[in-house]
């Protein structure tokens, strides 16, 4: 009798962790859907992580926003934030965008985007959209590179497509 007892009792937990490992296996990978029946593809829809440089006195984080072959420019949100210097620097003039193939692309322009009421450059923290041209074709890879920021000469943000 006393057997009986310990056998059913194995068995129930051992129904127990069968059941339990039922529910708590991962499900199977979906199936992505073919590339050519969607009406928008991967390639137009790119959401990259921002990078941040704390090196020396200025921390720079910099944001792709809009990186997709569809658009007439492609954005970089950039951020400057200092408490000891003076942001002034002309950050069209002092960046570049380099592709897989070590081809380079001045920017074609810069948008303020205001941190609080006013964005006066002189101010510790800056924020705008630099643009450049759309890269075509697309490359494999992308740098952004930005120079002399905050006694730097050079910083690096580099990302995969």
């Amino acid at each position: 009798m006393r057997y009986q007892k310990v056998i059913l009792f194995s068995l129930a937990i051992i129904t127990g962790v069968v059941i339990l490992s039922f529910f708590l296996r991962t499900s199977p990978p979906k199936k992505q859907s073919d590339s050519a029946t969607n009406s928008i593809s991967s390639a137009d829809i790119i959401s990259l992580l921002p990078q941040i440089n704390s090196e020396g006195p200025v921390t720079v984080k910099v944001t792709p926003k809009n990186i997709s072959q569809s658009t007439t420019s492609w954005d970089f949100e950039i951020l400057l934030d200092t408490h000891s210097q003076s942001l002034d620097q002309d950050l069209v003039k002092a960046s570049i965008l380099i592709d897989d193939t070590g081809n380079q692309f001045k920017p074609t322009g810069w948008e303020v985007v205001p941190v609080g009421e006013v964005e006066p450059p002189q101010e510790h923290h800056r924020q705008g959209i630099l643009k450049f041209p759309p890269l075509t074709p697309r490359p494999k890879s992308i740098e952004l590179k930005i120079l002399n920021i905050g006694d730097i000469n050079e910083r690096s943000f580099q990302w995969e497509l």
